[in-house]
């Protein structure tokens, strides 16, 4: 199965919250899968009617419905009902349907165990700014889940960002540098605009500063390419502001509060996996 037979490719998203809804609008966005041959079945109907309206796809309040037309799922539903959700689906999966979860903390080998044997699971790990098209993403295989498999998701999540490809014993390493890592630098940003702030910046001024020297660093970065090591200290002269400044995040602890962050996001995200495994053993 991949995009080149895009005409026979029909995605049914089970749950149409915010990141469904960001995946469906970058798909179409990009015309990686026209709206047609999308379905989304949610138990909101405001929100249907809104994914209706706006982006011309099918809209359903049965699981069912959707995924017995589909040959591509994106399980799109919070963590804690799959238990209830996915024995239902198992029924109504049409042989050789590939799987697509974008749910935290739930495995491969849970999802599988609950649908018919053999079926192709890939789990993902989406962030936040898939929002605005600027999301990171890491695709892993399940069990059964082919090279094509991979590259059909990666094709899928392309239309909302960059994606990387990892084991699973990977995914919650990722969940804590990049599922969370926007908390982080929001958390930064409102740092910046408050120190700019008490330096007699209008709140408003320091804000846009602060956001667009974070969105400006990050391009840099990318777009130039090379280590962030080299570009701090290429804006870093001896005796100069920004050393004073570095100097005074060392003395603090930055580096160490960031991977002190990673690591609680990390060793958090297994346990709610050891959680989620006991409960559906």
């Amino acid at each position: 199965m991949s995009l080149d037979m895009a005409e026979d490719l029909t995605i049914a998203f089970v749950g149409a919250g915010n990141m469904a809804g960001a995946l469906i609008r970058g798909l179409i966005g990009t015309k990686t899968i026209p709206s047609t041959l999308i379905i989304a079945a949610d138990p909101d109907q405001a929100r249907l009617d809104l994914l209706e309206s706006d982006l011309g796809i099918r809209v359903t309040k049965s699981n069912d419905r959707a995924v017995g037309e589909a040959n591509v799922v994106v399980l799109a539903t919070k963590p804690q009902v799959f238990g209830q959700v996915l024995p239902s689906l198992a029924a109504s999966l049409k042989p050789g349907t590939l799987v697509i979860s974008i749910a935290a903390g739930i495995s491969t080998r849970i999802i599988e165990r609950m649908l018919p044997d053999g079926t192709r699971v890939v789990r993902t790990m989406p962030n936040t700014p898939a929002l605005v098209g600027s999301g990171a993403t890491a695709v892993a295989a399940g069990t059964h889940a082919t090279d094509e498999d991979l590259a059909l998701t990666q094709r899928l999540f392309e239309s909302v960002g960059i994606v990387v490809r990892v084991p699973e014993s990977q995914i919650d390493a990722v969940t804590g540098v990049s599922g969370s890592g926007p908390a982080y630098v929001f958390s930064m940003i409102e740092a910046l605009r408050d120190a700019g702030a008490r330096e007699g910046l209008p709140e408003a001024t320091a804000l846009e500063l602060a956001s667009q020297t974070v969105l400006g660093a990050a391009r840099l970065l990318l777009e130039r390419g090379g280590t962030p090591e080299a570009l701090r200290q290429e804006v870093t002269s001896p005796g100069g502001t920004t050393v004073a400044g570095l100097q005074a995040l060392d003395t603090k602890g930055f580096r160490d509060a960031v991977l002190g962050a990673v690591r609680a996001a990390t060793r958090r995200s297994t346990e709610l996996g050891k959680i989620a495994e006991d409960a559906n053993d």
